[in-house]
C-alpha cells in the first residue's frame, strides 16, 4: 500500500546496495513533484485558468510534508514547475525525517564534534520494499497491462521515474522503446492537473537547467 506518493518516491530514488540516493540533487525534484501531485490526487490542489497552483483545502492531511507544503502554497500563486523547483531540499529531508518515524529508514545522528555535513546518512536496513516498488514501476513501463488500469500512484512514480532518468529505475534504452507508453502514463497526472503533467514532463530539462548540468542518465 502506498505511504503517498513523495515518501514512495524517495523509495523509488534510494539505491539499497550502495544505502543512498542516486543522486540527491536529482532526488529533491522528483520528491518534491511527487509532494505537488499527492495534494492534487486527493483534490487539495489545483491549477486555475492561467496554470498557477491553487488551494481547494487547506484541512490537514495528516502528513507532516503535506502539510507544510500546502502552507507555502498559500503564500502565493505560482506554477507547478515554480513549485517543484522551491523548498526541494527541505521536502527531501522532511521526507527523510517521516520515513524515519515510520521506520522505513534511519538517519544517522549528526556529530558534535565532527565537521557539518549538508545531509545526515540514510539507511535502509530492509531494502525489499523499495526494490518492490522498483522492480513494479519498471514492469508497468516495460510491460503491456493497459496503462488506465494501473493504479494512478504507480502510474504517476512511472512518469517520474522516466522524466526525471532515474536509471535505478529505468535505463535510457527502456525510456526509448517505451516512449509511447511513457507518455500515455504521464497523461494520468494531465487528467488531474495538466500544467504539472507539462512539469513532470520537462523534469530533466528542468534539473539541468537549475543545477548547471547533471548529465542525462
Amino acid at each position: 500500500m502506498s505511504r503517498g506518493l513523495h515518501l514512495d518516491a524517495y523509495l523509488l530514488a534510494f539505491d539499497t546496495r550502495a544505502q543512498s540516493l542516486q543522486d540527491r540533487a536529482r532526488a529533491g525534484y522528483l520528491v518534491r513533484a511527487a509532494a505537488l501531485a499527492e495534494l492534487a490526487h486527493r483534490g487539495a490542489a489545483a491549477e486555475d485558468a492561467a496554470g498557477r497552483v491553487r488551494i481547494l483545502s487547506a484541512a490537514a492531511t495528516g502528513d507532516p510534508v503535506l502539510d507544510a507544503l500546502l502552507a507555502e502554497l498559500a503564500e502565493r500563486p505560482r506554477s507547478w514547475k515554480s513549485w517543484i523547483r522551491r523548498g526541494r531540499e527541505d521536502t527531501l529531508e522532511a521526507v527523510e525525517e517521516r520515513l524515519a518515524v515510520l521506520g522505513a529508514v534511519t538517519i544517522a545522528d549528526r556529530d558534535p564534534y565532527g565537521p557539518v555535513a549538508p545531509n545526515r546518512p540514510v539507511r535502509m536496513d530492509d531494502p525489499r520494499e523499495a526494490l518492490d516498488l522498483q522492480a513494479r514501476v519498471a514492469e508497468l513501463v516495460r510491460g503491456d497491462a493497459p496503462v488506465a488500469r494501473a493504479p494512478f500512484t504507480d502510474a504517476a512514480l512511472a512518469a517520474l521515474a522516466a522524466h526525471g532518468h532515474l536509471r535505478l529505475v529505468l535505463s535510457r534504452h527502456d525510456r526509448h522503446a517505451h516512449a509511447e507508453r511513457i507518455t500515455a502514463l504521464t497523461d494520468r497526472l494531465a487528467d488531474q492537473a495538466p500544467g504539472l503533467a507539462r512539469a513532470v514532463a520537462g523534469l530533466n530539462l528542468t534539473m539541468i537547467a537549475a543545477q548547471g548540468g547533471m548529465g542525462g542518465g
